[in-house]
Parts: structure tokens; C-alpha cells; sequence
């Protein structure tokens, strides 16, 4: 639907609830053709007053930590897969109480915690991580197959026969990826764990499966997924999170000053990239900015987004725009909802965005605003 964004506070992330839900039916569409398990992660969408729209299709999640196995077990309204790098004791009962399926990343974590699953008042599928000595990320950031990751078990390190109660295997390895590449990841795993694929029930190949992304090939992937559940007979469970939020929604932002250097002109905003937009420093990539020019173009007015924090690097360049920008005017960048939210920090206590959900159905809707007490309480 079209935002009216003079009515939209800023700076403020707004979702739109019916792209939302068109990410959702052809998830679902996957799911129900595939026969795979595909379930939502939070740790890239965690967005709660969005889980209405979650629960119209009956997506489960996975979590990565208590306060998501929490957040899935309150808020969306079943048990989380859980994975953590790192059980800790004084956690671990609750995320028992949150979880039908944990995963250790470790068989010291696994020899750690799994008598205690005899505790549990239901029953909890376990599983191992491994690690594939695959990947196609080129961010090493974003890559948990790189040498010395501390993510997962190396196939030289398990035992012939896993232990009895283990009941999958979990391996993640892709980020944003294509169909091919999980293509490559299914026969990676098959040539290196064939005799452990064939001891367990379920493989799941975590996350970075971006299926919402135009061009992405959705009847390939719908095809390698039913064909390895096949092969080896096992359940294959999917858990991407960019592919629920992606382009959903937009953080919108003002222009509060104009300076100049060097003949570099910068507008700077009242949003930060190191805040509210990491992943553009750390990626780090260059978000669309609605209206602009995403390259600059000569002759053409053109500006480095400048972020409002102290930080010397915040920054990211160069767009160019039909007309000079001037103070007040506002900057919408583009597919800002997944990832981006969960990882926002109030670095020098700089305001955070608002949060707002928009749709047909309910018009715009500004859910939360933040001020001096949210980063009061964060600091004591």
C-alpha cells in the first residue's frame, strides 16, 4: 500500500504488513511443495508485533538464545529450534521449557547438558552442528566455515556412531544465497556425512536462503529439497530470516544538515549507520535510497549519506538526486527491516528509530517510540 510519510514519525522503521504477507505465502507455498520444515529466525526478524501476520500462516522459529527461545515460546506461540554456540547452566531449564528441538555445537556441550533433557515435561529432539568446510560467503564476518570457526563439529571429530539420543544434524553455512548454492551445500554434505545423515532424522540446513529475492529459483530449490529428503530419508528443515523480512519495509530518516569537504557533500541525518544500519559498515553494502540515483550520475546533485553518531566512519556514499537536497527533506532507505532492527545499538545514546506496521487493513500504526529512559535503563 502506499505510506503516507508525512504521517510517519522520524526517524522511524516502518513495516508493511502486505509485503509481509506476500513473503509469507510463497515461503508457505515452498513449505507445503517441498515437504520441508521452514521455520523463522530471529535473529533476523524478531519484529513481535509483526507475529499476528506470522501466526495467519502457522510458521514456527528457531531461537539462538534464551530470550528468543522466550520470545517464540510468549509471543509466537510455540516452541523454538534452539541453537546456541554456548549453554549456559543458569539458562539452560528455561530454554528446555521454550524448545522441541535443541542443537549443541559441541559434543562437550552435548555431554554437558543431555541428561537434562530427561527433565523436560515433553519431548526435545537433539542435534549436533557441524561444520561443512563449505561455504560461498565472501564475508568472513558472515562465514562460519572459515578456518578456526568455532561453529560447529568437524567431520573428523565426530564417532562412528552418534550418540543414541541424537536425532539430527544442523549446519549452516550460507548467508543471502542462492538456490545452486544450497544445491552445493546438500551434495557436500552427502559425499562428507553420508554415514551420519544415514544414524539421524532431520537435516537442517539453517539459514541463507533468500527464496523471496527476485530472480531467486524457487522451483530448483523446491526440487533439490524433495529430492534429498528422498534420497536419504530424512526430514530437511529450513530456517532463513532474510527471506521473511526481505523488502518489507523502509527506515525513514531527515536530513538535518548539509556540509561540505573537500568537495565531498555529505547531508547528514538524524539515523546512524553504526546504530541503526550496521550492516551497511560491516557488510558492508549499499542500501537503496528511494528516489535517488543509486550511482552517481555528473551533472547530478550527489551526496554521502552522513550517520549523526561521533564515530568517524559513519558514514556511507554516494547517491545522486534530481534536485539539491535541503535540510528537512526525507531519506527513505529502502529493505531495512530484517537484520537491521535486531541489531541496532544506542551508541551515544542517540535516539532510536520508532517502530511502525502499515497495511490495507489497518492503515499506519506507530507501535513504539524510544526515548532518554530506554538508554537510561540499558546503562544502570
Amino acid at each position: 500500500m502506499a505510506i503516507d510519510f508525512s504521517k510517519v514519525p522520524s526517524p522511524c522503521y516502518v513495516l508493511d504488513g502486505d509485503l509481509l504477507r506476500e513473503n509469507l505465502r510463497l515461503i508457505n507455498r515452498v513449505r507445503q511443495e517441498s515437504g520441508a520444515e521452514i521455520i523463522l529466525a530471529f535473529k533476523a526478524f524478531a519484529m513481535w508485533s509483526a507475529f499476528p501476520i506470522v501466526r495467519e500462516f502457522n510458521f514456527r522459529s528457531t531461537a539462538s538464545s534464551l530470550s528468543e527461545a522466550r520470545l517464540a515460546f510468549e509471543e509466537l506461540g510455540g516452541m523454538a529450534h534452539t541453537f546456541s554456540p554456548a549453554y549456559t547452566e543458569g539458562e539452560f531449564k528455561t530454554i528446555m521449557e521454550c524448545s522441541s528441538h535443541i542443537t549443541f555445537n559441541s559434543l562437550t556441550q552435548y555431554e554437558h547438558f543431555h541428561n537434562q533433557i530427561a527433565l523436560a515435561d515433553h519431548p526435545i529432539s537433539l542435534g549436533l552442528r557441524v561444520n561443512p568446510e563449505f561455504s560461498v560467503v565472501e564475508t568472513d564476518l558472515y562465514n562460519p566455515c572459515t578456518p578456526g570457526s568455532r561453529l560447529g563439529i568437524m567431520v573428523s571429530q565426530l564417532p562412528s556412531q552418534l550418540p543414541a539420543d541424537i536425532e539430527g544434524l544442523h549446519v549452516h553455512c550460507l548467508c543471502e544465497s542462492s538456490a545452486e548454492d544450497l544445491e552445493g551445500l546438500m551434495n557436500q554434505m552427502g559425499e562428507k556425512f553420508a554415514h551420519w545423515i544415514k544414524q539421524v532424522k532431520w537435516v537442517n540446513f539453517g539459514g541463507g536462503h533468500l527464496m523471496t529475492r527476485k530472480g531467486y529459483d524457487v522451483e530448483r530449490l523446491i526440487r533439490i529439497i524433495k529430492q534429498f529428503r528422498e534420497k536419504w530419508n530424512v526430514d530437511v528443515i529450513l530456517e532463513p530470516g532474510s527471506a521473511f523480512g526481505w523488502d518489507t519495509g523502509v527506515l525513514v530518516s531527515d536530513v538535518v544538515d548539509i556540509v561540505e569537504n573537500c568537495g565531498i557533500k555529505t547531508a547528514i541525518l538524524n539515523v546512524s549507520f553504526a546504530c541503526h544500519m550496521p550492516d551497511c559498515l560491516e557488510m558492508p553494502y549499499k542500501p537503496r535510497i528511494r528516489g535517488a540515483h543509486h550511482e552517481p550520475v555528473e551533472g547530478l546533485p550527489t551526496y554521502r549519506m552522513g550517520g549523526n553518531s561521533c564515530l568517524s566512519g559513519d558514514f556511507v556514499g554516494d547517491w545522486s538526486f534530481d534536485q539539491p537536497l535541503k535540510i528537512g527533506d526525507k531519506i527513505i532507505f529502502e529493505d531495512m527491516i530484517h537484520y537491521t532492527i535486531v541489531k541496532t545499538t544506542m551508541f551515544n545514546g542517540i535516539t532510536h528509530p520508532a517502530l511502525a506496521i502499515s497495511d490495507q487493513k489497518h492503515g499506519l500504526r506507530v507501535l513504539r517510540k524510544f526515548g532518554y529512559e530506554d538508554y537510561k535503563s540499558r546503562m544502570g
